[in-house]
């Protein structure tokens, strides 16, 4: 399913489980793993330049070595890359140049415990950033995975009706194909501002033929997936995701990172993917772009089968 994994990573650890599902990841599928650290921000962004000549990212390359050493015993493939530089521009550079079918992140500082909201809000974010540029599929790990939850046998797909939302969706149905899982189809019906003008029974009629709309736009690329469903509840897209999600014991969520918002800093901070990501007890990911997955038997997003091997189109 994987072949080139990047996962983005500190000397001190704070990102275990990302990098714990990462190498998961890179174990089940014989992928090769790129555990990435950019430098900069803790030395000083005025020394960045001098990073690799003072010998600091080799002994920041040692710090992880070390760290995470153990549990990458068993991995054929792997490299720890430090650089210097912006995180999120280095860690879609890497990705780029490794050609990589996933990028895992996780909280990305000390204090994710006590201050995640506060710092998963921070207009400008690394995971902000990579999430909506990224070529291929990001995933968002916040808490520890069983290694049940690689299976990804109950899968849910978010969506709103929007073009990314459809990149979203195709890449659900390849996954849903390759692992035979059951798929739920999801839309959250907002409508806070005008409930108070629509009585219960008007409601109820929206969220049919919001039902029927699924089905409608999304049967056809869906074909060949034996438990799939389609379902619609009102409320708040990020609390109703995360409800369903619960209700169905997902093993993933499949959404867009994307706004309406022009103002970049509502646009983030109001970001329903943010927000399920935060909460969600399973992993999140975020696929803007349209992205074929590289393994053996292959579903393309018309869901025909193919036995080549597809490599990411270069405007994905």
């Amino acid at each position: 399913m994987f072949k080139d994994i990047v996962v983005g990573v500190t000397p001190s650890g704070v990102d275990e489980c990302a990098v714990n599902a990462a190498v998961g990841f890179a174990k089940r599928f014989d992928a090769k793993l790129y555990l990435v650290h950019v430098a900069g921000a803790a030395q000083g962004w005025g020394e960045i330049r001098y990073l690799e000549g003072s010998g600091e990212t080799g002994r920041l390359r040692e710090q992880i070595q070390e760290y995470y050493g153990p549990r990458l015993q068993d991995l054929e493939h792997f490299e720890i890359m430090v650089v210097p530089g912006m995180p999120h521009a280095e860690l879609l550079r890497t990705a780029r140049k490794v050609n990589s079918d996933l990028i895992v992140l996780g909280p990305h500082t000390k204090e994710h415990a006590e201050r995640r909201s506060r710092m998963w809000g921070m207009t400008g974010s690394t995971l902000e950033r990579v999430s909506q540029r990224a070529r291929c599929p990001v995933m968002i790990v916040s808490r520890p995975l069983c290694d049940v939850e690689t299976n990804f046998l109950r899968v849910v797909v978010a969506t709103d009706f929007s073009d990314q939302a459809d990149c979203a969706v195709n890449y659900g149905g390849q996954m849903a194909r390759q692992y035979k899982s059951a798929l739920t189809m999801f839309h959250a019906l907002d409508i806070e501002g005008i409930s108070g003008q629509l009585d219960q029974q008007e409601v109820e009629l929206r969220i049919a033929d919001i039902k029927k709309r699924l089905k409608e736009e999304y049967e056809h690329r869906l074909r060949g997936i034996a438990e799939c469903e389609y379902e619609c509840w009102e409320g708040k897209p990020s609390m109703e995701i995360l409800k369903l999600a619960r209700m169905k014991e997902a093993d993933i969520i499949i959404m867009a990172h994307h706004s309406k918002e022009t103002d970049p800093e509502k646009a983030f901070l109001g970001s329903t993917v943010t927000q399920v990501s935060l909460n969600s007890a399973c992993p999140t990911m975020s696929v803007n772009k349209h992205f074929d997955m590289r393994c053996g038997l292959m579903y393309d997003q018309t869901g025909a089968v193919t036995s080549e091997e597809h490599e990411a189109p270069a405007d994905a």
